[in-house]
């Protein structure tokens, strides 16, 4: 058996102004997949937790980031979540804080046997 990749999803989230990257990273994994409905599980004749998601989240602050929080985004299948230094942070105007922005992907791959079309 080998992992395959199957689906990449993008997304975007924010905290406008709590300067919260734990909850900016759980909106871009729900950007990421609230935009689309896979149906590969049912495709390939899987069942959906089968599914492993490799979650990867850039923020400013990785160190700052829940990693259990993100990974309960995902309606089912087994998380992987990796965060890293990404994103970004936007000063405010009056100088009182910061708006945080994170990228999210999230990977889907089956573990199927090898040779199988990909």
């Amino acid at each position: 058996m080998a992992l395959k990749r199957m689906a990449v999803e993008f997304g975007l989230g924010t905290d406008l102004r709590g300067e919260d990257y734990t909850k900016a990273a759980v909106r871009a994994l729900r950007d990421a997949l609230w935009h689309n409905s896979l149906n590969i599980a049912d495709a390939l004749g899987f069942p959906r937790e089968a599914m492993i998601v490799e979650v990867m989240i850039g923020v400013a602050k990785p160190d700052q980031v829940n990693k259990d929080e993100v990974a309960a985004v995902l309606p089912y299948g087994s998380a992987r979540v990796k965060v890293e230094e990404g994103g970004l942070d936007v000063a405010k105007a009056d100088g009182s804080g910061r708006t945080v922005m994170a990228n999210a992907a999230a990977i889907v791959y089956f573990d199927i046997a090898e040779g199988a079309s990909s």
